[in-house]
């Protein structure tokens, strides 16, 4: 067992002309650990991730992948590390079997282990297809096959999921899910699906425009939030009259246009609720229908940055 991450990123920045891309991040990620960077496009996440590859060079900072430097140790490094881009492009006429028996080859594994990856990602019944007859997802889990060939220490996922129906989706969290329990290999996830980092991760960095806006597990990101809740409702008119989202000194409404439904974060529930009703009565609103429920993380990204993630 390492005695030391097998990740650890320490002040690491990286700019490309006037866009800091990466600005100053600090994380470490331990055997068997599943991380996500969790952000919108254009956060910073691939880059990063692009910097633990070796694939970029950071301008300032420090990486090690388990204790070593990518200068002098990239054979080292490579060999414990298993990568999936967000666009990896194939031999459209080779099937599963020989895509993945090529790559074997690269590693010098034996051919049973091309068996066996193709077993962990469920492609039996596609191994005999060709590559540009697969669909999205079979597209998916045979990139996710390839990054696991070498049985990896470190997994490199950049937004493995982008693209994929939801089936498709649960699909690819399974066999992560599966692999967690059954490995020690530890897991970066870049993703911008709330859903994908709760569902998978034990530790969360909440990350825009380069910057960690907030990190730790999921109960921890959400503790000082659990006296909150969300109200989330519709209008009978299907709109909020002018200025009212404005009126910040007596609840703060978030009204989604494209949804044309409302939310208002409640800092204190029982006592709050009625004091709400009472004020949309006094705003002449016919209120349609109304739920509320615990803060998620989403609900944290927006007060974090005045945005959704997808936005």
């Amino acid at each position: 067992m390492s005695v030391h991450p097998l990740v650890q990123v320490t002040d690491v920045y990286k700019s490309f002309k006037a866009v800091k891309a990466v600005n100053g991040l600090t994380f470490q990620v331990d055997q068997g650990q599943f991380l996500a960077l969790l952000g919108p496009n254009g956060a910073g996440k691939t880059t990063m991730v692009e910097m633990i590859e070796g694939i970029q060079q950071p301008d300032r900072g420090e990486i090690l992948i388990d204790g070593k430097k990518w200068k002098h140790h990239e054979e080292e490094i490579h060999r414990i590390i298993g990568i999936s881009l967000q666009e990896t492009q194939y031999i459209d006429k080779l099937t599963v079997h020989e895509t993945l028996a090529l790559f074997a080859s690269f590693y010098h594994l034996p051919k049973n282990r091309v068996d066996e990856v193709i077993g962990i990602v469920r492609l039996e019944e596609k191994q005999k297809a060709y590559v540009v007859n697969l669909s999205g997802g079979q597209r998916q889990r045979l990139a996710l096959s390839i990054a696991l060939l070498n049985q990896p220490k470190i997994l490199l996922l950049d937004e493995p999921t982008t693209g994929l129906d939801p089936a498709a989706r649960r699909e690819v969290w399974d066999i992560l899910q599966k692999l967690k329990k059954e490995s020690g290999t530890a897991l970066i996830l870049t993703t911008h699906y709330m859903e994908e980092a709760e569902q998978l991760c034990d530790y969360i960095i909440i990350i825009d425009h380069g910057l960690i806006l907030k990190e730790g597990t999921i109960s921890q990101l959400l503790k000082v939030e659990k006296d909150k809740k969300i109200v989330e409702f519709t209008l009978r008119n299907d709109h909020l009259p002018a200025g009212t989202d404005s009126d910040h000194s007596i609840f703060r409404i978030h009204w989604n246009k494209e949804l044309r439904k409302g939310s208002v974060e409640l800092n204190e529930f029982d006592k709050e609720l009625p004091e709400f009703l009472e004020f949309l009565h006094s705003k002449k609103f016919t209120i349609e229908h109304l739920e509320s429920r615990r803060i998620s993380l989403d609900d944290l990204f927006i007060s974090l940055t005045g945005r959704h993630l997808n936005e």
